[in-house]
């Protein structure tokens, strides 16, 4: 981080492996007397929490509130995170490619939720967190042995869906690639397993985003697409289940959300007549995504029940989905 520039107070600190609420209230007085957090006390504040070994309560909260407050209001450009910011962010967070504890992980999600926009690799970089807990047993969620590793239970759903919330303010609607392969990676890996019906859901729901805003598809808001239904709380639970109560139930719930390319056409019709333009852009994308789409399910092996579901939402959904995910879909009703 370079040579780091701290207050007297700060600096004392660095000697004591502990922080205490009085710390916290001193620190508050220090970093925002100004209104404003700088670069260098941003960098203290990141000394401060990798030294001291005892922190009080108040502690992450206020190194979260301070580091956002830096990074998203009053570096360049303001409310935004730019590709640089992004950069400085996930080197000093990381330690070979993993955040370094559970108060940073906070961090990072916090910046993403407060941010107006943000390079999609941060959304990406924090799905990578809960994606090397669950896959490969390691990183911060895995402090205080709650969570087992190859199986997605109820928290990491909803941790997830929280970072993909919080990607989607300001115009991020659509699921990017980067998010879905960490989001098949995950699925691949605990295929097997007992997970929370939550993550079924959730998985097809983002996937399922992601192959229809690619083919021309309006998307609605990330908190609609993939907003827990309520045909979930019924019935047998698992992924079976799921499927069933999506199919009978819940695929037209699901649909009513995403207005048809027909429908865009005509309004953008109305509106001027960049139509064709609109088009090409949309077989292009299409291609593209599905190709990734087949590459990433393959058609020489069982379909898990989550890419069952997910094939049979797309194929009701958009009977003009491009030629390539077509072997897969003649594997589902």
């Amino acid at each position: 981080m370079g040579e780091l520039i701290m207050s007297a107070p700060v600096a004392g600190l660095t000697s004591k492996n502990r922080i205490t609420a009085e710390d916290v209230v001193m620190l508050r007085r220090e970093v925002f007397g100004d209104g404003v957090v700088s670069r260098g006390e941003a960098e203290a504040l990141f000394a401060l929490d990798q030294t001291a070994r005892d922190k009080c309560q108040e502690w992450p909260a206020f190194f979260v509130e301070a580091v956002t407050d830096y990074i998203v209001h009053q570096e360049k450009p303001t409310g935004y995170i730019s590709e640089d910011n992004a950069d400085w962010l996930i080197r000093t967070i990381s330690r070979d490619g993993m955040v370094d504890s559970l108060t940073e992980l906070e961090l990072l999600v916090h910046v993403l939720e407060k941010a107006k926009s943000s390079p999609s690799r941060l959304s990406a970089y924090a799905l990578e967190q809960v994606s090397h807990a669950v896959v490969d047993g390691k990183g911060p969620l895995m402090l205080g042995g709650q969570l087992v590793p190859g199986l997605v239970a109820k928290a990491e759903v909803e941790l997830l869906r929280r970072i993909l919330y919080a990607y989607g303010g300001d115009g991020n609607i659509a699921i990017t690639r980067a998010e879905g392969d960490v989001l098949f990676r995950i699925n691949e890996s605990t295929a097997a397993a007992s997970n929370d019906p939550s993550w079924n859901e959730l998985f097809v729901k983002a996937i399922a985003n992601f192959v229809m805003c690619s083919a021309g598809y309006e998307a609605p808001t990330r908190d609609v697409a993939l907003r827990q239904e309520n045909f979930l709380d019924a019935g047998e639970p698992g992924i079976g289940g799921f499927f069933g109560r999506m199919v009978s139930g819940g695929l037209a719930g699901i649909m009513e959300a995403y207005r048809s390319p027909d429908d865009i056409e005509a309004d953008w019709e109305a509106r001027n007549r960049a139509v064709e333009a609109m088009a090409r852009r949309a077989e292009t994308v299409d291609a593209g995504e599905a190709k990734w789409l087949a590459e990433r399910i393959g058609p020489n092996r069982p379909l898990s029940e989550n890419e069952r579901a997910l094939l049979t939402l797309i194929k009701h959904a958009s009977p003009e989905i491009h030629p390539a995910l077509k072997p897969l879909l003649d594997k589902v009703a």
